[in-house]
C-alpha cells in the first residue's frame, strides 16, 4: 500500500490516472478544491493534521508515501494544529526561515522519524523524466546560450535552500521565479513587438530533494512562452516532470520554440 500526499497543479492527476486499479493506495488530499474527494480511498486532511495524515498511513500500513503537487505554504501564525502537528510544527517553522526545500528536507525526516519512508515523485511515472538533447525542430543559436548562461548563473547565486526554481533571461537581464511560481514570473515579462528573445531556465533547487517538487513542465508552460515572446526552455536531465510531451513537441515545433534538455 502505498500513500500519495497529493497537492495542487496536473501531475497529482497524471499519477492517479496511471495507477488507479493496477496499485493499491491511499490519497491524502491537501488540494484547496479537493480534487480526489469522489474516490473511496481518499481522505481530505489540512496541512496542520500531522497527527491524522501519520494515523491514516499506519492503519492502512502504509509504509512508503510520494508527493506530488504543489501545496501553497502555510501562514504559520493561523494554522490548525491537531497534538502531533504542534509537536512536530516548530522544527517546520524553524527550517521556514532557510527557505521551502528545507522544509520539504523536514517533513520528509519527520515521516522518517514515524518508520514511513518517502519515494521518489517518478516513481511511477519514469516517462516524464527527459534525458539531454534537443527534443523540438529548433535549437538555441549562440545569442540564446548566452542567455541560458545568465539564467544559469544567477540560479546558481540564489539562497541554497529557497524556492526558487525559475529564471527568465533576455538581453543581459534575468528574472527570477518568487513564491508566487513561474505563472506570476511570465506576467513581468513584456512581448518584444514582432521579436522572439530569451529564455525560460526550469532547474531543481540547489539543496532540492530529488524525491519531491522536481520542476514541473508542459504545454501550458510552452504556451506562456509563446505568448511572452520567449524562444525556448531548459531544462535538468532526468531531474524534472514534462507533462503533455507529444503536444509540447507539437506545439514547440509549430511555433519556433526550442526545448533543450541539459
Amino acid at each position: 500500500m502505498i500513500g500519495l500526499i497529493f497537492g495542487e497543479t496536473d501531475f497529482p492527476k497524471y499519477i492517479y490516472r496511471k495507477i488507479k486499479g493496477k496499485k493499491k493506495y491511499i490519497i491524502i488530499d491537501l488540494t484547496k478544491k479537493k480534487f480526489f474527494k469522489k474516490d473511496k480511498n481518499s481522505y481530505s486532511v489540512s496541512i496542520g493534521q500531522f497527527g491524522k495524515i501519520i494515523s491514516i498511513l499506519k492503519k492502512n500500513n502504509c509504509k512508503k508515501i510520494l508527493f506530488a503537487g504543489k501545496v501553497q505554504k502555510p501562514n504559520f501564525s493561523k494554522i490548525k494544529l491537531d497534538l502531533k502537528g504542534a509537536y512536530y510544527f516548530p522544527r517546520i517553522i524553524k527550517k521556514s526561515k532557510l527557505g521551502d526545500a528545507a522544509i520539504l528536507k523536514e517533513i520528509i525526516n519527520i515521516f522518517k522519524n514515524e518508520k514511513i519512508k518517502t519515494i521518489s515523485s517518478s516513481f511511477y511515472t519514469p516517462e516524464l523524466n527527459l534525458s539531454k538533447g534537443n527534443y523540438s525542430k529548433y535549437r538555441p543559436n549562440k545569442e540564446d546560450k548566452m542567455d541560458i548562461n545568465n539564467a544559469l548563473k544567477v540560479l546558481n547565486k540564489s539562497n541554497q535552500y529557497n524556492h526558487i526554481q525559475a529564471a527568465i533571461s533576455r538581453d543581459n537581464f534575468v528574472i527570477l521565479e518568487k513564491q508566487a511560481g513561474t505563472q506570476k514570473m511570465f506576467k513581468k515579462i513584456k512581448k518584444i513587438k514582432n521579436v522572439n528573445k530569451g529564455v525560460l531556465v526550469k532547474f531543481p533547487k540547489k539543496k532540492q530533494d530529488f524525491r519531491v517538487d522536481l520542476p514541473t513542465v508542459g504545454l501550458s508552460t510552452l504556451k506562456q512562452c509563446k505568448t511572452a515572446g520567449l524562444k525556448g526552455i531548459v531544462i535538468k536531465h532526468k531531474k524534472n516532470i514534462f507533462l503533455d510531451k507529444k503536444k509540447s513537441i507539437k506545439f514547440a515545433n509549430k511555433n519556433k520554440i526550442f526545448i533543450l534538455v541539459k
